[in-house]
């Protein structure tokens, strides 16, 4: 039915475009009719013919270059230097062969594209590549060079997968019966192993895959017979990158799965950064990993970014949209329009409703909504926090008490979306002298994960780019900021007498470079530990903030106990979770109010909390299911 499908559009195509379009090939690439020329730039000044395919074909049409009109990398190269004015400080090229795209890193990205684009058009027709133009990042990331270099290197394969794919969206429908439901697999009255199987007579999505970050062994119901077999799945679409959303995706691969992974281009690269940490840390501390690198590049292989707002099909009768969430960088709520207009379903993921110093609020214009689930981390009735400028200021006042008696500040963060928070919120306080001049080290994946901020400047908010590009303000590189990025400098910074702001991964004390830290200085009442993010139930950081203070640590085979002598303090307002507050407001603000909202990813009286208040508040049908529940919304 795919190759019957497919034949129809390439009629189409040819009819629409002008015959002067010399058209190579016309093929399904993944979600993506995608159309071969030789002659492209000719077919991106003909007006609007590509905007008028897709919206009659109401598929995503891409027009790819004929690789043979390509010029040679090193010969394009030359080419557009020799275009381009040398005030854009041209930095770097990279050559996208499977796209026909040639990304250009540039300082001033502005002068690369020219007026109204000529410059671009002018590079397309001399090399044939379709140039693509980037700010050059202030920090270099070795992940995204990782990944470009990667799917580089395994194009052949990817176009066969993404070919494999396309037929699989466009094989048609079978059954007369409409229905869809949800099955809860993981994330239900709990913080942890989000997973969720979206069901149609025709598809099956499974939304999130994570782990459970305090008992790793606690994995989503990966075997229920809704699930199995794996590769019965049509798509898998990640919100955002933290492990308890995408930590177990890789082992998909490992049993069985073999098709897309949805998410946006920074998800992409930061779960690959999060999902290698992992399953190193895992090994470093004896435990089991539930899979081998090997499954995160096979995984990777088989991703399918997609930027905020575009429309893309999934399956024969599902569409799927992302929209800014507000909790880190790239996350998204995921958006799916189920048939012709059968029925509308959005996954929040993690969000935030309110503006950050990084990120706009959580998007509330869907074009169409009935069923909404949502998070309730914070749903529960004493569940309010202060506002981000109180944070900051309790915050920097707890970090001047302790540097006042000599003492060092110890923060646990999640590498992303809290660490950069932090981070810019220190460089003004020690920019505007509201702190004192003091070194803040950077521990574990803080400095690789900001190198990725700086990477996808156009998912930060207005403000924070206008700091960075029109103010000549980059408060991620600020001089305050230092690197740790060995044992034997970890060592230095806790030896080091000198009052000092650290922060270390992982941001519950549940691995990582943050345990070392807390071990050795722990002890001392001159220090202060400082949580500024969630603390699931079961982990350290959960005992600590409770007030234990005797803590068993394992040491050359036996266990040594660590006296808890530190001042320890929760600083609320920074999380990138709505507070109670936020989260019932987001219903009232939402565009359209949906018949159905369904509250997860809490601890149990949370969920059963917020569901409540929803429905005593507007009088719509809540659930808070239980893991393995399905609930039927058609």
């Amino acid at each position: 039915m795919a190759s019957d499908r497919l034949r129809e559009l390439k009629e189409k195509v040819l009819r629409t475009i002008p015959r002067e379009i010399r058209v190579k090939n016309i093929d399904f690439e993944g979600p993506l009719l995608v159309i071969y020329v030789e002659n492209p730039q000719e077919l991106a000044e003909s007006g609007d013919i590509v905007k008028k395919l897709a919206k009659d074909l109401r598929k995503r049409i891409l027009i790819r270059p004929d690789p043979k009109s390509l010029k040679p990398p090193e010969e394009a190269k030359e080419i557009i230097r020799q275009i381009v004015p040398e005030d854009a400080q041209i930095t770097s090229f990279f050559f996208d062969e499977e796209n026909g795209e040639v990304i250009i890193e540039a300082e001033k990205p502005g002068v690369v594209i020219g007026k109204q684009g000529a410059t671009l058009r002018e590079i397309m027709k001399a090399v044939g590549w379709s140039p693509k133009v980037m700010r050059t990042p202030p920090i270099k990331s070795k992940t995204v060079d990782n990944i470009r270099q990667y799917l580089l290197g395994v194009k052949d394969e990817r176009k066969e997968i993404l070919r494999r794919i396309g037929e699989r969206i466009h094989r048609g429908t079978l059954y007369e019966e409409k229905w869809v439901r949800v099955t809860f697999l993981g994330g239900s009255r709990e913080v942890g192993r989000s997973c969720y199987l979206l069901q149609t007579p025709e598809s099956k999505i499974l939304v999130d895959c994570g782990v459970n970050v305090s008992n790793i062994q606690h994995s989503p119901y990966l075997y229920v017979p809704e699930v199995q077999p794996l590769d019965s799945i049509d798509a898998v679409v990640i919100t955002h990158a933290h492990l308890d959303h995408c930590g177990l995706v890789p082992i998909l691969y490992k049993y069985g799965y073999k098709g897309p992974i949805y998410l946006t281009p920074p998800t992409r690269d930061l779960m690959v950064l999060l999902q290698l940490d992992f399953i190193e840390v895992t090994s470093r501390e004896g435990t089991v990993t539930p899979y081998e690198s090997s499954y995160i590049r096979e995984a990777l292989k088989h991703t399918i970014t997609l930027d905020y707002g575009v429309v893309t099909d999934i399956s024969p009768d599902v569409r799927l949209t992302f929209y800014n969430a507000g909790h880190i960088l790239g996350s998204a709520i995921a958006h799916f329009h189920i048939g012709e207009g059968l029925y509308n379903i959005a996954f929040t993921g993690d969000f935030k409703f309110e503006r950050t110093r990084l990120f706009d609020r959580a998007e509330t214009n869907f074009p169409r909504l009935e069923a909404l689930i949502m998070e309730a981390t914070y749903g529960g009735s004493n569940d309010l926090q202060p506002t981000r400028r109180e944070a900051e200021e309790k915050l920097i006042a707890i970090i001047n008490d302790t540097l006042k008696k000599g003492g060092k500040v110890l923060i646990p963060t999640f590498a992303v979306g809290r660490s950069q928070e932090v981070m810019i919120a220190l460089e003004e306080a020690i920019r505007n002298k509201k702190l004192e001049e003091v070194t803040v080290y950077l521990d574990g994946m803080i400095y690789e994960a900001t190198a990725i901020h700086t990477a996808y400047p156009e998912y930060l908010n207005a403000s924070l780019r206008d700091l960075i590009f029109h103010h000549g303000i980059n408060p991620f590189i600020s001089e305050s900021f230092v690197k740790v990025d060995s044992p034997s400098k970890r060592q230095e910074v806790i030896d080091d007498p000198s009052p000092s702001i650290i922060l270390a991964t992982s941001g519950m004390l549940n691995g990582g470079p943050v345990m070392e830290y807390f071990r050795r200085l722990a002890e001392d009442e001159r220090n202060t530990l400082v949580f500024v993010g969630y603390q699931a139930e079961g982990t350290l950081g959960r005992r600590v903030q409770k007030g234990w203070r005797e803590i068993p640590f394992p040491s050359n085979g036996k266990r040594e106990v660590v006296n808890v002598n530190m001042r320890v303090e929760t600083v609320d307002g920074f999380s990138g979770h709505s507070d109670r507050k936020q989260l019932i407001n987001y219903i009232r603000a939402l565009s359209f109010k949906p018949e159905k909202v369904i509250t997860v990813h809490g601890d149990e009286n949370k969920c059963v909390e917020l569901a409540s208040s929803i429905y005593k508040t507007y009088r719509i049908e809540t659930r808070a299911p239980h893991n393995l529940e399905t609930v039927r919304f058609v």
